[in-house]
């Protein structure tokens, strides 16, 4: 394990002090479970939503083109290089196949009809960031995996050729071409695909910089102080992809929901905001249209502008707000 301000020799620890739920909680949360949770999952299935492959034969040499392919799965293209975050094929959010959070909806694209990625982002190890198959599928075509310190030995025991594979702790930096470079930023969260492997393998976020735009992928995070940082040092910002679903007060220090997602991106300078993690899996108790509903009323607040597209849809980012709506016309 290479060494680390933030490991302690058994664990990786977070920038501040959090606790994954507070005392108690977990049999609180075992009793919501158990309750009736009216609106949490759409009455009949969402879409069906489908990319045209065709559409990516050709990658704008600048600019900044994202494609959601849902939760936090999108095809983010920038400055002429074409990014694949945390791919999610999985039908369950799960260990195993029957049984566990089930997508709303299918993946809008194909797997066999990907177009050609230059990286995979992968910013933790949670089953609805790391879809096991999909990720041993991709890394046969040679795809290229950045990611975070200990998620290279999961990637190769599962037969990852290690060469695919580079693994930065946060504030390290890759650099592309000579103009073009990945900074790993913190965040706030834990890792690990069991009870027993929490917070072994590292969890962040990424600031991702062309020669003309910079995007920031904040994955999965609780709020805390560090946005401002993140933006000194690594910003201004064009496009933050921030997540706004799965929240809970009694796990509030690990997710932003939609009132902190806007407080995050005033810290991050007020960048323009497009909401992820959301509207794919029931991984909280909430109604599922409920995250960007509050989204929208707390950024009409604090003047914050929203990029809200539809699964599958792929949209030129040029610093005008946009609204699909695609929600309202389901069930």
């Amino acid at each position: 394990m290479q060494v680390s301000d933030h490991y302690n020799g058994k664990i990786f620890l977070n920038p501040v002090p959090t606790d994954v739920m507070e005392p108690g909680a977990f049999f609180r949360v075992l009793r919501k479970y158990f309750q009736k949770h009216p609106g949490s999952e759409p009455k009949e299935p969402p879409g069906p939503f489908k990319i045209d492959a065709a559409k990516f034969k050709y990658s704008p040499p600048t600019g900044i083109r994202v494609t959601w392919l849902g939760h936090s799965s999108l095809i983010l293209e920038v400055d002429g290089k074409r990014f694949l975050t945390d791919p999610v094929w999985y039908q369950r959010a799960s260990p195993v196949k029957y049984a566990g959070p089930k997508r709303f909806f299918e993946n809008p694209l194909d797997i066999d009809q990907l177009p050609q990625i230059d990286y995979i982002l992968l910013s933790h190890d949670h089953y609805d960031h790391l879809d096991k198959q999909a990720i041993i599928k991709l890394t046969r075509k040679g795809i290229r995996i950045l990611t975070l310190l200990g998620v290279k030995k999961r990637l190769t025991d599962w037969g990852i050729n290690k060469d695919l594979v580079s693994e930065l702790d946060w504030w390290d930096t890759m650099l592309l071409d000579h103009d073009f470079k990945i900074t790993i930023a913190p965040a706030r969260h834990f890792s690990g695909r069991g009870l027993t492997d929490r917070f072994t393998t590292l969890w962040g976020s990424f600031a991702i910089k062309g020669p003309e735009h910079n995007v920031y992928f904040g994955a999965d995070s609780g709020y805390y102080n560090g946005f401002t940082t993140i933006a000194e040092k690594l910003g201004p910002f064009d496009l933050a992809l921030l997540e706004i679903g799965a929240y809970n007060q009694e796990w509030e220090h690990i997710h932003l929901g939609p009132e902190n997602a806007v407080q995050a991106a005033i810290d991050l300078g007020r960048p323009l905001v497009m909401p992820i993690h959301w509207g794919t899996f029931n991984l909280a108790m909430h109604p599922w249209k409920e995250p960007v509903e509050r989204l929208i009323a707390e950024a009409a607040k604090k003047n914050v502008q929203l990029l809200l597209p539809a699964p599958g849809e792929t949209v030129v980012v040029n610093n005008q707000p946009y609204n699909s709506m695609w929600w309202m016309k389901c069930k």
